[in-house]
């Protein structure tokens, strides 16, 4: 159950960050085979001057474009399997015209007792949900 955060500068229609909140969620669904339904994703726009995203040294230039991705997830997962994550991102995100450079993900993980659904219950803790996969 990836809780996903999605940063980017205004200026995209709302069907272009349904677009990008779609594809991010597929890569996902392509990826991991969680369920559907655990689709839950906050965008945000900012306006210029509020993102900033650099190279980091690797030699590239990012645009005003850029799509700022923060996945929060259950540790456990391989760094295999969160490579092949990372490319499935940037692949759809391509596919809605998002540069390679443009795509920028930090992941970050955590445990089953991390969660809370509704209640102020730790559902996969308490046993109302199963504990997903890895």
């Amino acid at each position: 159950m990836p809780l996903v955060r999605i940063d980017v500068n205004q200026g995209r229609s709302q069907e272009d960050l349904q677009r990008l909140s779609r594809g991010i969620h597929d890569a996902i669904l392509a990826e991991y085979g969680i369920p559907e339904r655990d689709y839950f994703h906050i965008l945000s726009e900012h306006p210029a001057g509020q993102i900033y995203a650099q190279d980091a040294g690797l030699g590239f230039e990012r645009t005003s474009g850029v799509v700022m991705i923060q996945i929060f997830t259950q540790a456990g997962r391989s760094q295999e399997a969160k490579q092949r994550l990372f490319a499935a991102v940037a692949n759809k995100l391509a596919e809605v015209g998002v540069s390679g450079e443009d795509v920028f993900i930090g992941y970050v993980e955590n445990t089953a007792g991390d969660w809370s659904f509704g209640f102020g219950r730790a559902q996969y803790v308490t046993g109302e949900l199963a504990v997903p996969r890895k």
